[in-house]
């Protein structure tokens, strides 16, 4: 599933072509996608100029005039492309029309994707959004913050940290990543986490996110940057996905070291050992 990265790269690449420019047409191709999309979906959306796209977790806002808000989610495969000109395919289930002629067009192969409508004055109570916790980029999200939602919690911080109502918009990816580089095993229990622990996984986090924002994402399975472009910071994974390979920060250090797999929750956890405590 995209995550924050792959989601704000999303949103950059579309308020480029979005904003300022008037949907002209709006094509919905099929009645659904993971839910029933809102009645009069495209009637409500044509004729009114965006003015802003923002990000909310892994949810995509599109502001238009007048008060409404496009709610999008890509689920697990979906993409938010600018068309090529080819004919849509059988999978491009939502299809946006500016007035200049630019086509953006919603595919998901897998349909987990979501649209729904809201309005500016109501976004934020929207049961998909309020109980979402802080933006990790955001100024809400720091040391005290973290540790006052993690304190007295006996999950294991991986578990924590993939709880959107502790912290928005993080997957799995991205807390492998800022485990590693907090030195955080993600065994350890998140009630510990408290304190110091949380400073390191605040700048941690931070810092993961950041960089894989300016390398458009990871693209190891369906994301791509709405021109096409894949990401690229799946270049930049020092455990995700690294099962038995030498640990980067152990091998510079002329220590031997393998990466680590675990299954917690159903989900693969990486890490390293000797680092992560």
């Amino acid at each position: 599933m995209p995550e924050l990265p792959e989601v704000e790269t999303v949103c950059r690449g579309l308020a480029k072509k979005l904003v300022g420019r008037r949907l002209a047409r709006v094509l919905a191709r099929r009645p659904d996608l993971r839910a029933p999309l809102p009645m009069h979906f495209a009637a409500r959306l044509e004729g009114r100029k965006v003015e802003r796209i923002d990000r909310r977790a892994k949810y995509i806002l599109v502001r238009l005039e007048g008060g409404v808000v496009l709610l999008a989610h890509l689920g697990m495969s979906g993409r938010m492309v600018i068309a090529d000109g080819a004919p849509p395919g059988p999978h491009d289930h939502v299809i946006f029309v500016t007035d200049d002629g630019t086509e953006i067009r919603f595919s998901d192969h897998r349909r987990f994707g979501l649209m729904a409508l809201t309005t500016e004055a109501a976004w934020r109570k929207h049961p998909l959004l309020k109980d979402l916790g802080p933006e990790p980029l955001g100024n809400g999200f720091n040391a005290a913050a973290l540790s006052d939602r993690l304190r007295g919690k006996a999950t294991p911080i991986k578990a924590a940290l993939l709880d959107q109502k502790v912290v928005a918009g993080l997957g799995n990816i991205y807390v492998c990543e800022s485990l590693y580089r907090a030195d955080v095993s993600p065994r350890r229990l998140a009630g510990s986490c408290a304190g110091v622990r949380a400073e390191r996984l605040v700048s941690a986090i931070r810092a993961v996110l950041e960089e894989a924002i300016a390398a458009g994402g990871s693209s190891f399975s369906d994301h791509v940057q709405p021109t096409g472009e894949l990401g690229y910071f799946q270049q930049s994974w020092a455990v995700y996905g690294r099962e038995g390979e030498a640990c980067p920060r152990c091998a510079a250090a002329g220590i031997e070291c393998r990466v680590k797999r675990i299954q917690q929750s159903g989900r693969s956890s990486f890490f390293c050992s000797r680092l992560q405590r």
